[in-house]
């Protein structure tokens, strides 16, 4: 299998380019082809701009969708843009390692998603509008795994933790970016308290990260309701019948039914 690690942390000696590591030598010692994306060394650009379309379709007014439709469909991507995209769709699975800033990822790996994730292959899949998202589109078949360094403690990201629960928190990220192009997103992978482990606690991660790596290609994914699998019939709102009387982000989750509490 292929897989494919993006990565952004600009510290060498961070949590995140620690598991970075630890996934290059897991995988390849388990005979997948490892490829990377290092953000930071790369210097990534990492805003969504005029730039990105040396090629305009309107010269007068910028329209990313339709700017985005264009130059994919005619080679008009930056050289950077569809690099990055052929290592994305030669992979079996992507592993996304980031620290958790601000409740989300660094601003230079939101860029990466920004300007790779174009209209005709991200989404407007076929040309066909909103058609195949959430479970289909040009993303089908991949496997996702957020690799997350927390600073903060577990505590604060348990189901009343002052912080929110951590998948809740991610959840533009696994259900947004990566389930609706198509992905299997697997439950999120974390280290908390990451910059004040002790040689006991890396260690400890360490192991975690490794038993992890080890079932990458069999572990269940997190079961999002796919758009056009019924649960949607207007593929806009949840049918009534399905998960009645609940809403927010975990009605989006056939697994949370038992946990209407969540």
């Amino acid at each position: 299998m292929h897989v494919l690690l993006v990565h952004a942390h600009p510290e060498p000696t961070s949590m995140t380019r620690r598991l970075v590591d630890i996934s290059t030598d897991v995988l390849s010692a388990q005979g997948h082809v490892v490829a990377q994306s290092d953000l930071y060394a790369a210097r990534w650009k990492a805003v969504f701009d005029a730039d990105d379309f040396p090629h305009r379709l309107d010269p007068e007014r910028l329209s990313f969708v339709a700017e985005s439709r264009h130059a994919f469909a005619h080679d008009g991507q930056t050289p950077d843009v569809v690099a990055e995209q052929r290592k994305l769709m030669a992979a079996d699975a992507v592993i996304l390692h980031f620290p958790l800033w601000w409740f989300g990822m660094p601003a230079i790996m939101k860029g990466w998603i920004d300007r790779v994730w174009a209209y005709g292959l991200a989404y407007g899949y076929g040309d066909a509008g909103n058609a195949h998202r959430y479970g289909e589109g040009g993303f089908a078949g991949k496997r996702a795994l957020l690799a997350v360094s927390v600073g903060g403690p577990e505590v604060d990201y348990s189901p009343r933790g002052i912080n929110g629960p951590l998948e809740q928190l991610l959840f533009p990220i696994t259900h947004g970016a990566l389930f609706f192009p198509g992905m299997q997103v697997l439950p999120t992978f974390a280290v908390y308290g990451a910059g004040a482990l002790d040689a006991q606690g890396l260690a400890s991660a360490s192991q975690a990260w490794r038993a992890r790596l080890a079932g990458l290609f069999e572990q269940a994914p997190i079961a999002f309701r796919a758009q056009n699998g019924g649960d949607y019939p207007d593929r806009h709102v949840l049918a009534a019948e399905v998960a009645p009387g609940r809403s927010g982000l975990m009605a989006h989750i056939a697994d949370s039914d038992a946990q209407a509490g969540c």
